[in-house]
């Protein structure tokens, strides 16, 4: 059975911009606090239209903010293919 997993930089981009705070980022991406502890916990992967939303209101792309990994085989395949 593979694993899969996201991991994000949302922690680091926050500090990056400014120390913003869990409850400034939930705020200007419409969630709550807990939405923003849990995703940056990794507990939680977020939805593609939140994700974007984070991504954006860093000013990045959502790349930048959120790393898909995972052990299948198959998706290294994929990941090489244009």
């Amino acid at each position: 059975m593979s694993s899969d997993r996201v991991t994000n930089q949302v922690r680091r981009l926050r500090f990056e911009n400014g120390e913003m705070t869990q409850q400034q980022l939930a705020e200007r991406v419409g969630v709550t606090r807990q939405t923003i502890i849990a995703i940056e916990a990794g507990k939680y992967a977020p939805s593609l239209p939140l994700a974007f939303r984070i991504a954006r209101t860093f000013g990045v792309s959502i790349e930048r903010v959120f790393q898909y990994e995972s052990d299948n085989p198959l998706y290294e395949v994929l990941k090489t293919e244009p």
